[in-house]
């Protein structure tokens, strides 16, 4: 059962997301010491982040965090670096405390996937912070996602959609622009995480939310997998929640 949250507007949304991570990760640090999270980019995680980083009372050199997905061949130096991205606007801020494992696209993408699945796997996953694609794609797991592999991290291709989102979100000048490979978290992985949160402003978004919420489970509409996990919270506002039943 997903938990539906809809805030007024997405800087309510975005700071609504974070109270519950950081509840999270104090949590888990109070229980074990340590804790485990996922981070992710784009439009819907700068409030999030934003607010995260602000959060009190964490201490951060106890938390070791992973990130979704990155482009293969993205140099750090590109706007539209996830690493770049995550380094501005996560642990800068921070100050270095947090142990941050990026992914690096820029060399043998299936060895890069096989360095960061083992990493992670030496890890619970308290809290995986997310959102959803306009092509209702978790991570970078455009459909038909796959919903079957046990890798942690996978080489992936990116469809149309995906592309033109980015593109649209003005991350690239043309479509041209966008890559078409990825290495991307993979869905089984992101279900081990205790908790999912995910993130979803914007109107354009409205259709994927419905498919993931109301539709059925399937690989054509990969966010809707998490109707099958346990302790999911979805934030929503009124744009993004305007096509739900």
């Amino acid at each position: 059962m997903i938990d539906i949250r809809q805030l007024p507007d997405k800087a309510s949304l975005g700071a609504a997301a974070a109270k519950l991570g950081a509840e999270a990760i104090r949590a888990a640090i109070s229980a074990k010491g340590k804790a485990s999270i996922i981070v992710a980019t784009g439009a819907s995680q700068f409030e999030v982040l934003q607010n995260l980083v602000a959060a009190e009372n964490i201490d951060w050199s106890k938390v070791t965090a992973f990130h979704l997905d990155e482009y293969v061949g993205m140099e750090i130096s590109h706007p539209a670096s996830f690493r770049k991205f995550l380094q501005e606007r996560f642990v800068d801020p921070l100050g270095g405390a947090v142990a941050f494992h990026p992914i690096n696209g820029e060399g043998d993408a299936a060895a890069e996937a096989e360095r960061v699945s083992a990493l992670i796997t030496r890890h619970d996953i308290d809290v995986c912070f997310a959102g959803i694609g306009e092509n209702c794609h978790l991570a970078f797991n455009d459909p038909p996602a796959d919903f079957e592999t046990d890798k942690p991290y996978i080489v992936v291709t990116l469809d149309e959609a995906c592309r033109k989102q980015q593109m649209g979100e003005g991350w690239f000048p043309t479509l041209e622009a966008v890559p078409e490979k990825a290495i991307s978290m993979s869905i089984r992985q992101i279900l081990k995480s205790e908790l999912i949160i995910l993130s979803v402003p914007d109107e354009r978004k409205s259709q994927a939310v419905k498919d993931a919420v109301q539709g059925k489970v399937d690989p054509m509409h990969p966010a809707s997998i998490v109707q099958k996990h346990p302790n999911t919270v979805l934030f929503l506002e009124p744009h993004s929640a305007s096509r739900l039943a």
